[in-house]
């Protein structure tokens, strides 16, 4: 049970982290299996490389966001 406000954002940011973190794992084994089954073919390659590139820049801006959750909560003097 929740006890307090501080109590359900940090069950939030926590379900957050363990979904962003799974979605993570799966779009990189995903692009990894379109790397392997590429065969040469150049569309196929380059199909898998920007998922790549994308998964990247998915867990860039899931760590950017998780890090101003923490800015954000220093600078109000809450800890998460």
């Amino acid at each position: 049970m929740v006890d307090s406000i501080q109590s359900l954002l940090v069950a939030i940011v926590n379900a957050v982290a363990l979904v962003f973190s799974g979605v993570a794992v799966i779009c990189f084994i995903y692009a990894g299996v379109l790397f392997l089954t590429a065969g040469g073919d150049a569309t196929k390659l380059e199909t898998a490389r920007s998922a790549a590139i994308w998964g990247t820049v998915g867990v860039a801006v899931g760590i950017l966001a998780f890090s101003i959750i923490q800015i954000m909560s220093g600078v109000l003097n809450q800890t998460f």
